[in-house]
């Protein structure tokens, strides 16, 4: 069912594009909330896109940033390299995850930020999802003495692992997650000076149950032809609207009036446009491609335009499973136990979102056809080796076990001085010609 204030039904041509143009206008008006909280000397509390537990902090109305996507925002908007070179004068290696560096500058500018200003933080919460949120936070811990709650979240060990819902392993492992959660209710009780609200908190939860269900659904319709949105581009405006209002009525009306979007260009043949000087024209779309890891954020709309420019779109990316947590996989909570189904749906959310990150191939066996994938693009980077490291053999994989043409791009997503632009143009190029002679052939 809609969430009250999504768009009705009987959607016009009023609503191609609006996907976009709220989710930024949603995302300038968050970052502005929050600077009005650090002007005001209050804090907020940082967390990190896999396993931020959003749901918990919502029902205790604190504010909440993810240094991950204030770090993305620099490269972004071009200022990246400032913060990274004041981040190695103070001390660390170019060896060390950008994000990180990114998000000490700032801390060190005392919260200053392209978009506005960010509160310096009043608690920590992280997972053992990416190896460097441990490391990270305890930056946090020694500049401001804050409590810091680190989540075990224990993973997937195979395919064949006894750790499925319904058996005792995957029961014992929800116990387990769910004791960490109320150590973690504790610490917001005594953060916020307030008591935990269980009916708030299923207010919360039904409000993150619609985002999840039409998450989902968003996902599920770039399988049409036409795609109806780029999954790097425009999925990226998504995944930053799907993190921070997660949980909150303005998330999931956003996703049901994103729904009610592709659906009208599903049913009306409308796919990507582009915004030029004539106005809004359709993206040529000749090839389907998949993106493994993240997109190139220091020269993001020129990273897309080398495969734009011969009708590449991007209609699926992991980044989308691992940079939302998960969320986009349709899983929901039951309201009638809020906290035991939490704890469930956290595990397995986190998994889905790692699992994305170190067993792309898997993934790619279960979407390459559904998505009728023409080839693939992996990006692994200088900064994250969490991400990056395996692509090398996830490549081999998908080209020998799918028979997809493959490319693989070496950049980073936070420092301009380790990007080639002329050799990444030069490879995309030469992908290309073999994919046209592929095509070609079959055709023949």
């Amino acid at each position: 069912m809609a969430p009250e204030g999504a768009g009705s039904s009987a959607a016009g041509p009023e609503v191609v594009g609006r996907g976009i143009e709220s989710g930024a206008r949603m995302f300038r008006e968050w970052f502005d909330e929050l600077t009005r909280v650090a002007n005001a000397g209050g804090g907020a509390a940082y967390v990190f896109v896999i396993g931020s537990f959003n749901e918990i902090l919502q029902s205790f109305d604190m504010p909440v940033t993810f240094p991950e996507m204030n770090s993305l925002q620099t490269a972004i908007r071009r200022v990246s390299s400032d913060y990274l070179t004041m981040a190695e004068d103070y001390g660390y290696s170019s060896d060390v995850c950008g994000y990180v560096k990114a998000d000490l500058a700032l801390q060190l500018k005392g919260g200053a930020h392209p978009m506005g200003r960010v509160p310096k933080p009043s608690m920590a919460v992280l997972t053992n999802g990416c190896n460097t949120y441990i490391k990270w936070a305890e930056i946090w811990e020694r500049l401001y003495g804050i409590p810091v709650v680190t989540i075990d979240i224990p993973g997937t060990r195979s395919p064949a692992s006894k750790s499925q819902p319904g058996s005792e392993d995957f029961a014992f492992e929800q116990r387990y997650v769910l004791g960490q959660i109320k150590e973690l209710i504790a610490v917001c009780e005594y953060v916020t000076k307030k008591k935990f609200d269980i009916d708030k908190f299923r207010e919360v939860l039904s409000y993150a149950n619609e985002m999840s269900l039409s998450w989902q659904r968003v996902v599920e319709l770039n399988q049409n032809r036409p795609a109806v949105y780029n999954a790097m581009t425009d999925g990226t405006v998504f995944l930053g609207v799907a993190n921070a209002f997660r949980g909150t009525k303005e998330g999931a009306v956003y996703f049901a009036d994103l729904v009610e979007e592709m659906e009208y260009r599903v049913r009306h043949g409308i796919g990507v446009l582009r915004k030029t000087e004539n106005g809004m024209v359709p993206v040529d779309q000749k090839f389907r491609l998949s993106l493994v890891g993240t997109p190139c954020y220091p020269i993001f709309r020129r990273f897309d335009d080398m495969f734009a420019k011969f009708g590449g779109i991007f209609v699926y990316s992991s980044y989308m499973s691992f940079g939302s947590g998960g969320t986009c996989a349709g899983y929901t909570y039951d309201l009638d136990r809020p906290l035991e189904s939490f704890a469930a749906t956290q595990l397995l959310m986190s998994r889905d979102a790692m699992d994305s990150m170190f067993h792309q191939a898997l993934v790619l066996e279960q979407t390459a056809g559904k998505f009728a994938i023409d080839g693939v693009i992996f990006h692994p980077i200088k900064s994250c080796r969490t991400v990056s490291t395996g692509m090398a053999d996830q490549r081999r994989y998908v080209t020998e076990r799918l028979g997809l043409p493959t490319l693989i791009l070496e950049s980073d997503f936070m420092d301009p001085q380790v990007i080639s632009e002329a050799q990444m143009k030069n490879r995309v190029d030469a992908f290309f010609e073999g994919l046209i002679s592929r095509r070609h052939q079959s055709a023949a």
